[in-house]
């Protein structure tokens, strides 16, 4: 159930910001992990890695204005491999939710699906019904049956490896911003624009 309490430290609800920062990564930030949800060529020269939450408003506006054209100029050209680290903050509760309906759809599906999340993500924040807006989504694009949505908001093994994607992130990889860029081992805090992604893989290439 969608109100049930999710295994999610409080500390893992981080703070959001604005303007891009460029700093070193902490180590191991650009190894890739087991569990990452990728687009591209594992082989690109430049590696974008973004840490993003399924709840944060500058994640979604990233999402819907500015991925598009830097999939279309970079991912889809080979250019750039493009990975999505799970991040939680307030309300932990659509953010977690989010990112289990998009594991639960499968990897073909999880991008479509959280694009779809990101993009009801002000309709669940202001009605309050996350279970109707999860539904629509688990329907289309996410190809799920409403049993098959209450399975995956029960599962307890996903909420757990969620939450420890995230307090990895928080910890180990030291982000507590969002959305954080790791770009070819640079960190960008906070919202890129296409022209700012243009120059920071312009430089890292």
């Amino acid at each position: 159930m969608l109100a049930r309490r999710f295994l999610v430290a409080s500390a893992l609800a981080a703070a959001l910001a604005l303007g891009g920062c460029a700093k070193p990564a902490a180590d191991g930030a650009m190894k890739p992990q087991a569990d990452d949800m990728s687009l591209g060529d594992p082989a690109a020269k430049v590696q974008v890695v973004e840490y993003a939450s399924a709840s944060c408003p500058h994640c979604a506006a990233f999402a819907i204005d500015v991925f598009p054209a830097f999939k279309a100029k970079y991912v889809d050209t080979g250019k750039v491999r493009y990975t999505l680290r799970e991040y939680l903050t307030d309300p932990a509760a659509i953010a977690a939710a989010g990112f289990l309906l998009a594991r639960c759809a499968g990897k073909d599906r999880y991008f479509p699906v959280l694009n779809a999340v990101f993009r009801g993500q002000q309709e669940m924040v202001k009605t309050g019904d996350v279970r109707g807006v999860l539904a629509r989504i688990a329907k289309s694009p996410g190809g799920l049956t409403e049993a098959q949505l209450d399975a995956c908001m029960r599962d307890e093994a996903a909420e757990k490896a969620l939450a420890a994607r995230a307090d990895r992130h928080l910890h180990a990889d030291k982000v507590t911003v969002t959305p954080t860029f790791i770009i070819n081992g640079r960190r960008f805090e906070g919202g890129m624009t296409l022209p700012e992604l243009d120059a920071a893989i312009a430089q890292a290439e």
